[in-house]
């Protein structure tokens, strides 16, 4: 039997916004579009990895989401929800362009199975965020992040990148918190792995300014 997955429910205000637009009150739609564009953009983005096919997932998500609120049960926040609805419009797209490299909806997948180990571990507690600062650094987590399979990409975008919850983001993507957490476990490692060497050409710069 799956395990249920705990529901993040909408307090008091989030429901009161929910219903204005299930009324289709055109300044709560308006307000729904800038409180997550950026977030559901960026998730997109990197699902896509083109930035045209993002717009039209990110413009897909709004408009299923819209059309789909009289069916919105409540059982999550409305952020989760609209994560949800542009996990699957990026995966319904994917699916369409490249069905054979793609595998996200599956529980566990080879990184959990264990064939994403690294080779070697670095005595860092969790990847170094400050340092990411510099167009080069980020260009560099870009680069190792589509390097991951997509299970663990999304997992690690989700809950590093947009901040979810480890529960909003099993909701998000239909999965249990045990695959959340594997999932970004093993994300981290091989993250860590991959910028191991950019970070340590990058000690001896700092050493010698200080």
């Amino acid at each position: 039997m799956a395990n249920k997955i705990p529901a993040v429910l909408p307090d008091e205000t989030e429901r009161a916004f929910i219903e204005r637009l299930r009324a289709g009150d055109p300044a709560a739609c308006a307000q729904c579009v800038r409180e997550h564009s950026d977030g559901l953009y960026r998730v997109a983005r990197r699902m896509m990895r083109d930035p045209h096919e993002a717009e039209d997932v990110l413009q897909e998500t709004f408009l299923n989401a819209f059309k789909g609120i009289a069916q919105f049960d409540g059982r999550s926040s409305l952020k989760t929800w609209l994560y949800r609805i542009c996990y699957n419009t990026a995966l319904m797209r994917l699916r369409g362009n490249k069905p054979p490299r793609v595998s996200v909806e599956d529980t566990l997948d080879a990184a959990e199975q264990g064939g994403l180990l690294p080779q070697a571990l670095h005595d860092w507690c969790c990847l170094p965020e400050r340092e990411f600062e510099t167009n080069d650094a980020r260009a560099q987590l870009e680069n190792a992040l589509r390097a991951l399979p997509s299970n663990s990409r999304i997992v690690f975008v989700l809950r590093e990148l947009e901040g979810l919850s480890t529960i909003e983001t099993a909701n998000a993507l239909g999965v249990s918190e045990q695959a959340v957490k594997v999932r970004l476990h093993r994300a981290r490692l091989a993250l860590r792995e991959r910028l191991a060497d950019y970070f340590a050409d990058l000690t001896p710069a700092r050493q010698a300014k200080m």
